[in-house]
């Protein structure tokens, strides 16, 4: 394995076209639809996001009008808070989170040596339910019922009483919808830099872009979920009555503060991780030097996202929580600068010892520099809590926070559009035009924002419409107002400049910027593939593109690509991938057609359209596993490799970790939720219980010895306990519908809601794992688990371990609140 193969491949030029073949899409629209390529994928995220982006944009244009005169005559009051609601949500969940999403699908399998992600139909997925979720808020907008109660929601505004249309409801679940494709986005990118690097590279050798995308994707797993919690939760509230937020009934709208910022101060992070990972990749090579610091920036990466958890409460500095805790949370935020100095030293240091060439990228670069070092000294004053109420909620936090995102994330991303555009395209930039935009941007941005922080130190205060009686504000927003128009224009600049780029570009030569890098190894527009064969440390391009690496072409005509151990990179098995697929969109269109059935209050075919969902999803297992032995794959010259169906710690299991990672941090907040409505809310105790205990404890009982002897058959081999646990699953979802009955009303009292919410958190998995059941049953009927195949039978065994460990404590929790009521 140290050296090249001695017997390359004599024809190069058919094993590319062998290669593009199995691994390209089929011409026309049918190809567009089934396409599961990560490279189609990924420019589909960035140009989608670039969209949506100018859409919030222009949404802004629309505010800054409003905020020019006093009188404000350009919208009503109903209209403006719904364009600043969806400017703020399209920002923050179409724009940011899809752009890095489809930039790290795009590039992490180019730079890290492999053919494509690990899941390639689940990339596809989250691609169509981002679309699909888009166009329904989008759709919301143009219909006049758009969300209007601010990007983040807070109750009890967004509550049924104050929100009486469906304006709240397309928040909710269209967000809930985007973010299906925001987790996707991250068991992909964790599982493909875990297990799909080239042979050899070891994880302390990984291009420092993957570092940063393991720390967003970590954090985008454990970061999510309270919000999709919140949301859920909610959104049962206003359709069902469950009272989760209702002071009156045992609940309380600080619960949503807590769970929405658990998600929403991690999120400044998870948007700033990647730019900052583009940063580290592009510096370098614009300096004509290698990064300075490789390991303390991977430590301040860490750092990082330990960090960034514990931090949401400084968004609420005024909302009475105890002196103690004011003191904690102001020290943490203060903290987390020093990783971010780490750096910012870091990339100085870099500068300072290369020789910067103030190419385009390197501009926006400088951009970025300008404009994030002072966005994190005013975030380091509003984590002091004296000035964090005096400033709380005026126009200097709107300019703080655009001064981070904007510095931290639109500059990185305006970089790495320009510097890695020839790859996306095949074609270099036109001078001179990108220039411009660049200092329009810069200029127009710095009049907008600045000045915003005067405008908030004079008291003006967010989200509102007209200011008649402070003509003190009127100059500070007439100035600004007119740099964000300077500002959009360079925007428009920049966006014509890539296209014209795209179109009328000169044709761009192997690596034009002399990184050096593996992605740079390819051809532009990089194949469907990126590699002829899988590249072995100290490789030249030439020789990978020979096919002298391992798994050269596809001698099987079928998607092959490698997969390695987590830390060390040395080769474990051959993945076999699936090709394209319709699957995807359909499944996506079930869960739209679900979303929409909810915001029309038609929940009982939104039940129907549940189980369409599991239907198409069932149709995902034929196409996994093998229905023959096949022994281990020749992938080089003495080194022979088995197929992923036929191990036990395949990329399946690796994926279903990582959700399992999201379902338990889902599960920890409600948990928490539990613990804060029980201490925290008002109108607690509750109620007397009038639930029948001992009926209630010896279901409860059966409940628990159902679940453990599916455990128990789970550890079999080769899923000679199919049958038997399927029986059993059944058992267990009917003591759950036994149960139901014994529950008190949950509209009574939030400890009432919390427990049939938890019952059906336990049921849910149930009958998942049900479904895995029922897999696995049909794969062993089929031949897919036999001796030597695994296929799904290692996955059903950690859902039941999780289904039963979650069950256990939501019963120990009740019977502890019922012995402390």
């Amino acid at each position: 394995m140290s050296g090249p193969n001695p017997n390359p491949p004599q024809n190069a030029l058919r094993l590319h076209r062998d290669l593009d073949r199995i691994w390209g899409r089929p011409e026309g629209l049918r190809g567009w639809i089934m396409t599961v390529n990560h490279s189609d994928l990924g420019l589909r995220f960035m140009i989608a996001a670039f969209v949506f982006f100018a859409i919030a944009g222009c949404l802004a244009m629309l505010i800054r009008a409003q905020l020019a005169t006093p009188d404000g005559a350009f919208l009503d009051t109903a209209h403006y808070n719904q364009i600043f609601t969806m400017h703020g949500s399209l920002m923050m969940f179409l724009f940011a989170i899809p752009m890095l999403e489809g930039l790290g699908m795009y590039l992490l399998p180019k730079m890290l040596g492999s053919r494509d992600l690990a899941f390639p139909r689940l990339s596809a997925l989250g691609w169509w339910c981002y679309l699909f979720g888009g166009l329904i808020i989008l759709a919301a907008l143009v219909a006049g019922v758009a969300p209007d109660g601010g990007w983040f929601m807070y109750t009890p505004l967004s509550s049924k009483t104050y929100s009486p249309g469906i304006n709240a409801d397309v928040w909710l679940l269209g967000v809930t919808f985007v973010e299906i494709s925001a987790l996707a986005a991250a068991i992909e990118i964790t599982v493909t830099i875990l297990r799909m690097r080239a042979p050899g590279m070891k994880l302390t050798q990984m291009p420092l872009f993957a570092w940063y995308m393991l720390g967003t994707a970590a954090m985008m797993l454990v970061g999510f979920p309270p919000l999709i919690l919140a949301s859920v939760l909610l959104e049962i509230e206003r359709a069902f009555g469950w009272p989760f937020f209702d002071v009156t009934r045992g609940g309380d709208p600080l619960l949503w503060q807590h769970l929405f910022w658990l998600f929403g101060h991690p999120e400044v992070y998870i948007i700033f991780l990647p730019a900052a990972g583009a940063i580290s990749t592009i510096l370098p090579v614009m300096c004509r030097t290698q990064i300075m610091g490789y390991s303390a920036i991977v430590a301040a990466v860490l750092g990082l996202v330990f960090l960034s958890f514990g931090l949401w409460v400084h968004h609420m500095f005024t909302t009475g929580i105890p002196h103690m805790a004011l003191a904690f949370f102001s020290a943490a935020s203060a903290l987390v600068a020093v990783p971010t100095a780490v750096q910012i030293f870091a990339w100085t240091g870099t500068m300072w010892k290369g020789r910067p060439q103030m190419h385009l990228p390197m501009l926006h670069l400088m951009g970025f520099f300008s404009t994030f070092v002072m966005g994190g000294l005013t975030g380091v004053m509003l984590a002091i809590v004296p000035f964090n109420w005096q400033a709380h909620d005026t126009a200097f936090v709107t300019a703080h926070l655009h001064y981070v995102l904007i510095g931290g994330f639109v500059f990185p991303m305006m970089a790495a559009a320009v510097y890695w555009m020839p790859l996306f395209s095949g074609r270099q930039a036109i001078r001179g035009l990108g220039t411009m935009a660049f200092w329009l941007i810069l200029i127009g941005f710095h009049g907008t924002f600045f000045i915003m922080h005067l405008t908030g130190l004079l008291g003006m205060p967010r989200r509102i419409d007209v200011y008649p009686d402070n003509l003190e504000w009127l100059w500070p927003n007439l100035v600004s107002s007119f740099f964000s128009f300077i500002m959009a224009a360079g925007f428009a600049l920049f966006v014509l400049d890539l296209l014209l780029q795209m179109l009328f570009g000169p044709k761009a030569r192997r690596d034009p910027w002399q990184a050096g890098t593996l992605e740079w190894g390819m051809a532009t527009p990089a194949p469907a593939y990126n590699i002829a064969s899988q590249p072995l440390p100290g490789q030249s391009a030439v020789q990978i593109a020979r096919g002298e690496g391992l798994l050269p072409g596809a001698p099987r005509k079928r998607r092959e690509t490698l997969v390695v151990d987590a830390i060390s990179g040395a080769p474990r098995h051959v993945a076999v991938l699936p090709g394209n697929s319709a699957l995807p969109i359909v499944t996506a269109a079930a869960i739209g057609v679900f979303v929409l059935l909810m915001l029309a209050g038609l929940y009982g075919l939104a039940a129907a359209a549940l189980m369409a969902v599991a239907a198409t999803t069932w149709s995902w297992q034929r196409f996994m596993g093998s229905t023959h032995d096949e022994g281990p794959l020749n992938v080089a010259p003495g080194l022979s490799l088995p197929v992923n169906h036929a191990v036990p710690d395949g990329l399946a299991r690796t994926g279903l970790t990582c959700l399992l990672i999201a379902n338990a941090a889902l599960y920890a907040c409600f948990l928490f939720a539990v613990g804060f409505l029980s201490v925290i809310a008002p109108s607690w105790p509750a109620p007397a219980s009038s639930i029948a205990t001992l009926p209630a404890g010896v279901l409860t009982g059966i409940l628990c010895l159902t679940l453990a002897g599916t455990c128990g058959l789970a550890r079999l081999p080769q899923a000679q306990g199919a049958k038997h646990s399927l029986f059993l699953m059944l058992t267990a979802l009917v003591v759950i519908a036994a149960l139901v009955p014994l529950l008190d009303d949950p509209t009574r009292h939030a400890r009432d809601a919390l427990r049939a919410a938890g019952l059906g958190y336990v049921a849910l998995h149930c009958v998942i794992g049900l479904l895995l059941a029922l897999v696995c049953m049909v794969q062993r009927l089929d031949g897919r688990i036999g001796e030597g195949r695994e296929s799904a039978w290692p996955v059903w065994r950690i859902w039941q371990d999780y289904t039963l460990a979650t069950t256990l404590i939501l019963v120990l929790l009740v019977t502890l609140q019922e012995a402390l009521q």
